[in-house]
C-alpha cells in the first residue's frame, strides 16, 4: 500500500489538461487525501505542451515531488518531456491513438490505453481525459463512484445526460485497465485516507478571500497572469458582501484608483505581477507621501518584460523595495504557505490602515497557482484594525476658518486621519511636499520634519512571526533561509539532510521589508554556514541579507531561474556539496 503518490497528466494545452487534474485532485481530496499540484502551462490559449503534477499523500505534503508514479499522456511530447521523471517501477498510461513509445533503458512499464477511441464510442472524444482518470483510478484501486459528486459539480449546469456520459466514461476507463490488461499492480494500491473535509485552494483564492475577511469591499485591477484568479474570486464574492470589482484600462488606473478608494474610507486594494508593478510605482510614492493606505498584491513571475508569464520566479524584490522613485516608507511581507497567504492579507489591510503606508503582499507563481489541501481556517483570528480613522465627533471645532491637521507631525510618526467630506475635517491633498495642513511647502524645515515623521512609522512597525524558524539544533551546520513558495522544498530536504547525519536549521523570512535583521541575526551566529533558496539570478535575498546583518563570509546562494519551483533533491544535493 502506497502512502503518497505522485501523477501527472500531460498534452497540449486546450485539451483538457487543467480539467482533468481537477476532477481528479478534488475528488481525492474529498476522500481526506493531502494533496499539493503544479501545473505546467504555456503563455498562449491554445497549444504548446502543459502539464499537471498533482502529489497525493496520507499526510501534508507543500512541495512538488522529485520523481514521478503515473504519467497520463495524450501525446508523445508528454512522454518525451517528462519520463525522466518516472522512478523505477513507473506507469505510463498513454492514449492508443498516437502509437507511444518510451525509451527502451528505463524500468517502466506503458500501457497503450485507447482513450480517445473509448470517448468517441461513447460520444465524443473529447471525454477522453475522463477515460484517463478511470484508468488511473484501477491503478489506484478507487472506485469510480467517487468521482460523481465533483463531476456533477463541473459539467451538471449542462445537464444530467452530460454529467452520466463523463461518468460512463470513468467507469469505461476503469474497466479497460482491469478486463482488458488484467491490471493487479498491488503496490500501486493507495492507503486509505482519513475522510476528514479540507479546503483545496491556490494561494491566489486565499488572498481574495483574506481580502473579503479582512474588510475589503472594492478592489480594482487589471488582468494579468498569475494574478487575475484573484480578481475572477472576487467579482463573483464581493457583491454578495455589498462590494464590488472594477476592470481598469491599465495598472496605473487601478492603482489610483484604490488610492482614491482608500482615502474616501474603503477598504480597497489592488493585485498584478512584475509589468504591473512597475507601471504603478509612481502611484505607490502618492500613496507615500499623502500617507494613504494602499494594499497591492505582486504575484511574481519570469521576468523581465513579458519574459516567462506563466512560470516561477522571484526576482521583484529589490524593486518591490527600492522601486519607488524618493524615499517612502513601505512594508512588504511574503506568506510561505496558502494558510498565511490569507491571514497575511487580512493583516497588510490593518498594517496599511495603522501606519497609512503601502503594504505589498508579495507572493509567487507557485505560491499563488499551486493547488493544494489547507485546513480549515480560524476566522475567529481576524481583526480588524483601523488605525487613528476620526470620528467626527472627535474633530474638535475649526478657527478662523482653518484647517484640519490632517498631516500633523507625532511622535510615533502616524497623524490622525479623515474621511473627505467630515465637518470640521477639511484639508489638502497633494503629490507635493507639504506642511501639516497639507498645503504644497518647499520650507527646508518642513521638509525635514515631514520626512522624519513618515519614517518614524517603521521604528514602531509590529508584524506578528516575521520570520518563520525551524530551529531544532543550538549549534547548526547550516541554515537553510527562503521566502514564499520554497518553504515546503527547504522542510523536505532538511528531514533527509537530517535523517544523513546533518544538523539544519531553517530560517524562511516572511516581512521583507523592514528587514527583520534582528530577529535573523542569532540563527545565523548559530550557524556554521548559510544557504539562501531563491529563484533569481542574482542572490537577492542573500544580499538583502548581507546588507542588513553582515555575515556574506557565511552566505552562499542555491539559485534557480529557468521557470521551474525547486525540488527537495535539488536542495538537497547543493547542502551536501557545502560539506
Amino acid at each position: 500500500m502506497m502512502k503518497q503518490l505522485s501523477w501527472k497528466v500531460g498534452g497540449q494545452q486546450g485539451e483538457g489538461i487543467e480539467s482533468t487534474g481537477e476532477v481528479f485532485s478534488i475528488a481525492l481530496n474529498r476522500l481526506g487525501y493531502y494533496l499539493y499540484g503544479y501545473r505546467h502551462f504555456s503563455s498562449r490559449i491554445k497549444g504548446g505542451h502543459t502539464n499537471n503534477k498533482i502529489r497525493v499523500s496520507t499526510t501534508q505534503v507543500r512541495a512538488i515531488s522529485d520523481d514521478l508514479d503515473i504519467l497520463v499522456a495524450f501525446d508523445q511530447e508528454t512522454i518525451d518531456v517528462n519520463v525522466h521523471e518516472l522512478r523505477d517501477g513507473g506507469v505510463v498510461l498513454a492514449d492508443a491513438k498516437f502509437n507511444p513509445k518510451i525509451p527502451e533503458d528505463l524500468q517502466i512499464t506503458l500501457y497503450s490505453v485507447p482513450f480517445t477511441e473509448i470517448a468517441a464510442e461513447l460520444g465524443t472524444s473529447l471525454m477522453k481525459n475522463m477515460v484517463a482518470i478511470g484508468a488511473t483510478s484501477a491503478i489506484l484501486n478507487i472506485d469510480s463512484e467517487q468521482y460523481h459528486e465533483v463531476v456533477n459539480e463541473i459539467y451538471g449546469r449542462k445537464g444530467q445526460q452530460v454529467v452520466e456520459k463523463n461518468m460512463d466514461a470513468i467507469k469505461a476507463g476503469s474497466k479497460y485497465i482491469k478486463e482488458e490488461l488484467g491490471f493487479d499492480r498491488i503496490d500501486m494500491f493507495l492507503e486509505k485516507a482519513d475522510g476528514q473535509k479540507r479546503m483545496f485552494m491556490i494561494g491566489n483564492d486565499a488572498i481574495a478571500l483574506g481580502a473579503l475577511a479582512g474588510g475589503s469591499r472594492f478592489m480594482a485591477a487589471y488582468p494579468i497572469t498569475p494574478a487575475s484568479e484573484i480578481m475572477e474570486y472576487l467579482i463573483k464574492k464581493l457583491p454578495q458582501f455589498g462590494g464590488t470589482v472594477i476592470q481598469t484600462e491599465d495598472e496605473i488606473a487601478a492603482c489610483t484608483m484604490a488610492i482614491g478608494a482608500n482615502y474616501a474610507g474603503t477598504r480597497t486594494f489592488t493585485a498584478s505581477a512584475g509589468p504591473g508593478l512597475s507601471l504603478m510605482m509612481e502611484a505607490i510614492g502618492l500613496s507615500g507621501i499623502t500617507e494613504t493606505p494602499l494594499v497591492i498584491v505582486d504575484t511574481q513571475r519570469g521576468g523581465p518584460s513579458t519574459g516567462l508569464p506563466t512560470k516561477q520566479e522571484q526576482s521583484d524584490l529589490m524593486a518591490m523595495i527600492y522601486g519607488t522613485h524618493g524615499e517612502i516608507p513601505k512594508v512588504v511581507i511574503a506568506p510561505s504557505t496558502v494558510q498565511e497567504a490569507f491571514y497575511d492579507t487580512v493583516e497588510a489591510f490593518n498594517i496599511a490602515e495603522e501606519y497609512q503606508c503601502p503594504v505589498i503582499i508579495l507572493s509567487d507563481l507557485q505560491l499563488s497557482l499551486g493547488k493544494q489541501t489547507v485546513e480549515p481556517l480560524d476566522y475567529g483570528q481576524i481583526e480588524i484594525r483601523r488605525g487613528k480613522l476620526l470620528d467626527e465627533t472627535d474633530l474638535p471645532e475649526l478657527e478662523n476658518k482653518g484647517t484640519f491637521k490632517r498631516y500633523e507631525v507625532t511622535e510615533d510618526g502616524v497623524s490622525p486621519r479623515v474621511i473627505p467630506g467630515m465637518k470640521n475635517g477639511i484639508h489638502h491633498v497633494t503629490g507635493v511636499e507639504h506642511d501639516e495642513a497639507g498645503k504644497p511647502s518647499e520650507v527646508a524645515s518642513n521638509r525635514k520634519a515631514q520626512m522624519e515623521k513618515r519614517f518614524r512609522k517603521l521604528t514602531n512597525l509590529h508584524f506578528p512571526n516575521p520570520i518563520h524558524k525551524q530551529e531544532n539544533h543550538d549549534e547548526a551546520d547550516l541554515l537553510l533561509v527562503g521566502f514564499n513558495s520554497t518553504r515546503g522544498a527547504i522542510e523536505e530536504a532538511i528531514i533527509r539532510l537530517e535523517n544523513e547525519g546533518l544538523k539544519v536549521n531553517h530560517a524562511h523570512i516572511r516581512m521583507i521589508h523592514p528587514f527583520p535583521a534582528e530577529e535573523l541575526l542569532p540563527s545565523i551566529e548559530r550557524a556554521k554556514k548559510v544557504l539562501v533558496v531563491e529563484n533569481n539570478a542574482t542572490g537577492q535575498l542573500a544580499n538583502i541579507m548581507k546588507m542588513n546583518v553582515g555575515h556574506a563570509n557565511k552566505i552562499s546562494s542555491l539559485l534557480k531561474y529557468d521557470g521551474n519551483p525547486f525540488l527537495p533533491h535539488e536542495i538537497q544535493t547543493k547542502c551536501k556539496e557545502l560539506f
